[in-house]
C-alpha cells in the first residue's frame, strides 16, 4: 500500500523524522550496508520529498498514515525485499527508472555496457540502428536513446509484463520515437540488421541461483542462465552472423567467470572479429565486445 491509503485506519500519532531514522538505522543495521542511506529513501518516499529535504528537515512531524507505511515498509527491508521494489524506483546511469519485480533492479555494474555503446555510437555517428536484448525495465535502450536523439532502437523482451515496464519508462523519459518495443525470444522474430547491439541477458548459472540471496525476490527468467550461465549468450551469439551488420558491434555483459568460455564461443563463431573483454571499478570481467569485421 502507499502512504495515503492508510488515512482513515491511522491511529492519532505522529513522530519526528529524526526519532523514526534513529530505530529504523538500529534494525537495518543488521542486514545493510548502508542502513542510514535506506532509511532516508524510505522517509523520503513516504513525505514526496528527496532526500536533501529529509537531512535538512529532520524536525518534520510524521503523520499516522505515513507511520505506518513506512514501519510496514521498514519490516519488508529487514526481511529482504530490495528497496527498489518497495519504493519502486531506481537510479540508473543518471535516470530515474520504475521497477517492479518483473524486472531485474539495474545494476551500477551495468553501466559499462551503456558507456561503452556510447563510446562507440560517438565515433560512427552514420550507426544508430541499434537493439537492447533484454530490455527488462528499458534501462540501456533508454540510457542510450537520452544521450543520442537520432538512435533508432528495437527493445526486445520475452516477458510481456516486463516490456509494460520499460514503456512506462519509455513514456517518463520521452523517448517513444526513438524505441519499438518487441515481445519476442532474443532476437528470433527480427528480420534486419544492426548496427550496435546490447544484451544485458540471464547469465547465472542455475546451481548458483540455490544459495543466490537475488534469486529470494528478483524474476528467475532474468537470471537464470542454464548450466554454465551461457545458454542465452551462446545463442545469442549463434544467431548474430544474421542480423549483426558489417563492422557492427555487439556487446554482452557477462559473469567475471565467463571471461574466457564466453570469450571461446565468440571466437569460434565470429574467427575474424575483433573480441575485446572490459572490466568493471571492482576489476571483474564484466563486458564482451565483439566487432564484427
Amino acid at each position: 500500500m502507499k502512504p495515503n491509503d492508510w488515512q482513515r485506519l491511522a491511529p492519532k500519532m505522529t513522530k519526528k523524522i529524526e526519532t523514526w531514522l534513529e530505530g529504523a538505522c538500529a534494525k537495518l543495521q543488521r542486514v545493510s550496508e548502508q542502513p542510514a542511506l535506506e532509511a532516508r529513501v524510505l522517509v523520503a518516499h513516504a513525505i514526496g520529498q528527496t532526500q536533501a529535504w529529509v537531512i535538512a528537515h529532520t524536525e518534520y512531524e510524521l503523520q499516522p498514515n505515513q507511520l505506518i507505511w513506512l514501519d510496514e515498509t521498514l519490516e519488508k527491508l529487514v526481511q529482504g525485499v530490495p528497496l527498489p521494489y518497495l519504493t519502486g524506483h531506481q537510479e540508473f546511469y543518471g535516470l530515474d527508472f520504475i521497477v517492479s519485480p518483473q524486472v531485474l533492479i539495474p545494476r551500477p555494474e551495468t553501466e559499462l555496457l551503456v558507456e561503452t555503446a556510447l563510446t562507440w555510437l560517438q565515433t560512427h555517428p552514420a550507426r544508430r540502428r541499434t537493439a537492447d536484448v533484454g530490455t527488462g525495465s528499458g534501462c540501456i535502450a533508454i540510457s542510450l536513446a537520452k544521450h543520442t536523439p537520432d538512435l533508432l532502437c528495437i527493445a526486445s523482451d520475452i516477458s510481456r509484463s516486463a516490456l509494460q515496464i520499460a514503456a512506462c519508462n519509455a513514456a517518463r523519459h520521452n523517448i517513444g520515437k526513438n524505441l519499438l518495443l518487441l515481445q519476442t525470444d532474443l532476437l528470433l522474430a527480427v528480420d534486419t540488421q544492426f548496427d550496435l547491439v546490447c544484451a544485458n541477458l540471464p547469465y547465472i548459472p542455475a546451481a548458483d541461483l540455490t544459495y543466490l540471496e537475488v534469486s529470494r525476490h528478483e524474476p528467475a527468467v532474468a537470471l537464470n542462465g542454464g548450466a554454465d550461465g551461457l545458454s542465452f549468450i551462446r545463442r545469442l551469439m549463434a544467431d548474430a552472423c544474421r542480423w549483426l551488420a558489417p563492422g557492427g558491434t555487439l556487446l554482452i555483459e557477462i559473469e567475471a567467470r565467463q571471461e574466457q568460455s564466453a570469450t571461446a564461443i565468440a571466437r569460434h563463431l565470429f574467427p575474424h572479429a575483433e573480441i575485446n573483454v572490459w572490466h568493471d571499478l571492482a576489476g571483474h570481467a564484466r563486458l564482451l565486445q565483439l566487432e564484427n569485421c
